[in-house]
This record gives structure tokens, C-alpha cells and sequence, in this order.
């Protein structure tokens, strides 16, 4: 039986996902949960993937839900047979190989497009599909390093500081999912697909968005400054009676803070009359509202600041983070049925669709859960299917 799509967004589409690890299975999770038809491919006898313990963890059930799963040896000939029969129809392919894998593979974009030239075929590498460093391995911490974030992160001399979360993978995910949904609009004119790719370092850059551009543009490295603002003050994380708080007054709100902080003395004090001369001064504007805050507790400056219109909220733990009223409300955090697991919770779309809305339609796929039922659907028949079986094609 085929599986219900989880929306209708996407349902005409038909997407094989050759992806492991982290920045693929991103990519190819957004055409999942939008309502794409998703042949997950994974190799036949796969330790880790097969693996109960790695496939019902967290990682796996939130990357690849709303997908079918099927085996396939594409190192076995038959095996690239079979893939070659199913890109006949297909509208994707999603690979996050090193570069030369497919070509070796013979699964290329040049040769699926000779197959099917109305494919978009998406690549996402740690380095580019050419160039000096395209055939080294690519991982979320080398980009974080190489691209920058690491010295535009953590405080002022204590060195690189990498991210809590994997923001090159997630980026460059999120990236090629927005270059097929771009292909597949561009093809409805042309009646062609293309290839598209994109890399870790890439996505990490363009994540970096201004502070980038402030080299780019002025030659001006961007420093460390730990949980202040780059371009204002006071912006940043401030001690509470009992935890700490964010305060973001923008600089037009400056009077404004400091009626809400209770500090109206603030105001015309010469060294933070403006905005450059608290950015100047940031050290000693942030000791005298920190040496205010501390006096209150969170969730009275929370309510407070908010009511006087300044930007201002709780430093949570993910705990906190989701039970949080709001939080509640949007539903990020919502629950599928696991044949295995039972009621799963998973980190849900970010972005709503009124008229054709998303869903945990189902959990993560067993391994190689599907496999009879797809190639049953292209023509195989079930002696052909046990062969293929007994010789470890699938």
C-alpha cells in the first residue's frame, strides 16, 4: 500500500532519496512532510542503518519520517538496473555523496538526464562538486570552522566557539530543498529538470549573512562578542534574581528601556547619549543594567518589558522551551504513531499552509520496509523479487 502523502502540497511528486547523514536527509524531509512521494534507498545489510538502536534514536525517526524505505545494492549492477528503472517516472533524485561516488556509481545527472530528462537532481557536498577541496570529507565542524562562524562566536579571547546545533547541515538542507522546489516551478515552463548543488561551506557563509558582507564590502572582520549585539548596545543576555534574561531595545527605544528598567537617570547620562557612544561604552552600560536586573526576577522583566514595548525574553532550557505556553500553541513538537515505538514525538514544519496544511502522517520506516511493494509497483514479479533477494541486490 502506498503511503498517504502527508499533505497535498506535494503530492504529485516523486522523490528517490539516495541521502545519508544530516544535510540530505534535511533536504529531502521538507519534500516528506509537504507531501512527496519519498523512496528512501539504503544499502542491503547497512550495520548502522539497520541497526534498532541508531534507526529509533531521535536523530533518525525526526530526519526521515513521511518516507518509504527500500534496499538496494547500487555497487551490484542489477541493483543500478533497478534505480535506473525507477528514475523512468521520477521527478527527484537527492544525493549527498562525495562528488565523484555517483559517477563512479554510473548514477551521475548526466546519465539519469538521458534517462529522464525531466529529473532535477540535487547535490549537496561539504566543499562544491569541484575545486581543490571538493573530494575531502565535509563535516558541520570543519564548516563551522572554515567558513567564519567559529570567530564571529563565543566570547572575546576564549578562542573559536562552535555552535550548539549542526547549522551547516541544517542550512544546506534547507537550501537544496528551496533548489528543487525552484527547478520543479522552472520546469513546469521549460518541460526540463536540471542539476542543482550546493555545499556545506556555502550554506554556512550565506548563514552568516551580514557579517559576511561586512568584510565583503568594507574589509571589516567581525569579532567575538559572546551574547552582545555586533551593531548595538545595550542588546544581550543579562543576569536576573534568578536566572538571566535577553534585552533587545532597539537604539529609537533608548528613553523608552529606561523608564521600563526603572532607570531614568540613564537617559541623558553624556557617555550614553547616543547610540554610538553606548556601543563605545558597552561595557559600563552593560554593569549598570545588569546591576538593575539582578534585583528582579525573569518573568517579572519578561511581562514588564514587554508591556513598555522592548523586546525582551527568557533564556530557556529545552525543557522550558517546550512548556512554554506559546509554544504549545504553534505545535512545533507533534506526535506520530511508530509500529515500534509507539506515540513519537518529533520537531514538526516551522511554516503553515492554510488550504493544503502538513502532518506526521507516519513514523520513520523500518529498514527496507517497502522494498517488495515498490518494485512489485514498477513490474517485478515475486519470483524475481526472491532472486533479487537471495543474490543481495536489495
Amino acid at each position: 500500500m502506498a503511503l498517504k502523502p502527508a499533505s497535498k502540497a506535494l503530492a504529485r511528486f516523486k522523490v528517490l532519496d539516495l541521502t545519508r547523514a544530516r544535510s540530505g536527509p534535511t533536504a529531502v524531509r521538507q519534500l516528506a512532510d509537504w507531501g512527496a512521494s519519498v523512496i528512501k534507498i539504503e544499502m542491503p545489510g547497512d550495520a548502522h542503518y539497520s541497526d534498532p538502536a541508531a534507526r529509533h534514536g531521535p536523530d533518525f525517526q525526526n530526519l526521515h519520517r513521511n518516507k518509504r524505505s527500500m534496499t538496494l545494492d547500487l555497487k551490484n549492477p542489477d541493483g543500478v538496473e533497478i534505480f535506473k528503472r525507477m528514475a523512468t517516472d521520477a521527478d527527484v533524485i537527492v544525493e549527498n555523496y562525495r562528488p565523484d561516488v555517483k559517477t563512479r556509481l554510473g548514477i551521475d545527472y548526466e546519465t539519469m538526464k538521458d534517462i529522464n530528462p525531466r529529473l532535477v537532481y540535487a547535490s549537496i557536498s561539504g566543499f562544491g562538486q569541484d575545486g581543490p577541496y571538493s573530494k575531502r570529507p565535509g563535516l558541520d565542524p570543519i564548516v563551522q570552522g572554515m567558513g567564519g562562524h567559529m570567530m564571529v562566536t563565543g566570547e572575546p579571547g576564549r578562542g573559536p566557539m562552535r555552535s550548539g546545533a549542526a547549522i551547516s547541515d541544517v542550512t544546506a538542507g534547507l537550501l537544496c530543498a528551496n533548489g528543487v522546489l525552484t527547478a520543479l516551478l522552472e520546469r513546469e515552463v521549460s518541460g526540463e529538470g536540471q542539476w542543482i548543488d550546493t555545499s556545506l561551506v556555502e550554506a554556512l557563509i550565506f548563514l552568516l549573512d551580514f557579517q559576511a558582507a561586512r568584510w565583503t564590502m568594507k574589509q571589516e572582520l567581525p569579532k567575538q562578542l559572546g551574547n552582545n549585539h555586533p551593531t548595538h548596545s545595550p542588546m544581550g543576555v543579562f543576569k536576573t534574581k534568578d536566572g538571566h534574561v535577553t534585552l533587545a531595545p532597539m537604539p529609537a527605544m533608548w528613553p523608552k528601556f529606561c523608564e521600563a528598567l526603572g532607570a531614568p537617570a540613564l537617559i541623558d547620562r553624556d557617555d550614553f547619549k547616543t547610540a554610538d557612544l553606548r556601543y563605545q561604552n558597552r561595557p559600563d552600560l552593560n554593569a549598570e543594567v545588569d546591576a538593575i536586573t539582578a534585583t528582579r526576577n525573569t518573568q517579572d522583566w519578561v511581562e514588564s518589558m514587554n508591556a513598555a514595548g522592548i523586546p525582551c525574553g527568557p533564556i530557556y532550557a529545552l525543557d522550558q522551551t517546550f512548556d512554554d505556553p506559546q509554544i504549545k500553541h504553534l505545535g512545533i513538537a507533534q506526535t506520530v504513531q511508530s509500529p515500534e515505538l509507539g506515540p513519537t514525538t518529533l520537531i514538526g514544519q516551522p511554516v503553515r499552509l492554510s488550504r493544503t496544511p502538513n502532518r506526521m502522517e507516519s513514523a520513520s520506516p523500518a529498514f527496507g520496509e517497502h522494498t517488495a511493494e515498490i518494485l512489485t509497483a514498477i513490474g517485478y514479479g515475486a519470483e524475481e523479487i526472491a532472486s533479487l533477494r537471495d543474490r543481495g541486490v536489495i
